[in-house]
């Protein structure tokens, strides 16, 4: 006990506690700061991948419409509704679940 006592007497150490405690809770960038910052960089780096996962699917259709012309009329029929001279096209809607 009595070392506990002299060790809050010291001034070295007073001021060491009141410094780790300042830069723990009071500080700019404090524990509870870094670890939103650390939740944000997740979350960036997550949508980092999913965006580059669809640039890579988007830039692999690029390359099959412009290679081949049969997946291009493919495309434009389906995506567009397009259709030739001499075709009527119907397109089919689901209804929709009521709830």
């Amino acid at each position: 006990m009595k070392r506990l006592i002299d060790l809050f007497k010291n001034k070295y150490f007073l001021v060491s506690l009141a410094f780790v405690v300042w830069m723990i809770f009071f500080d700019k960038n404090d524990l509870f700061s870094q670890y939103q910052y650390h939740q944000q960089v997740s979350s960036l780096k997550q949508q980092r991948d999913f965006y580059q996962k669809e640039t890579d699917q988007v830039n692999k259709d690029l390359d099959e419409l412009t290679s081949d012309p049969q997946k291009l009329e493919k495309f434009a029929r389906e995506k567009y509704l397009m259709k030739k001279d001499n075709e009527d096209i119907f397109v089919i809607v689901p209804a929709k679940k009521a709830e």
